[in-house]
């Protein structure tokens, strides 16, 4: 896997924002990014590790949600 296709590979580690900010009240995550509000505020500060870690749940997130 490429880091162009994985920014969670890339260093310094991309924010996972696509400017479509909409917190979804059911699933309490962004409908663009798929962070929780408190990821969201803590990205600026977070370290490349910690980032990684949100990037991981990001993906756990995409393979239990249902886009349907």
């Amino acid at each position: 896997m490429s880091a162009l296709s994985s920014p969670e590979l890339q260093t310094p580690v991309p924010s996972p924002c696509i400017s479509l900010c909409e917190m979804d009240a059911k699933t309490g995550l962004c409908r663009g990014c798929l962070r929780t509000i408190d990821e969201i505020v803590a990205w600026g500060g977070a370290s490349d590790e910690v980032k990684r870690a949100v990037w991981a749940e990001i993906r756990r997130r995409e393979a239990q949600l249902d886009f349907g």
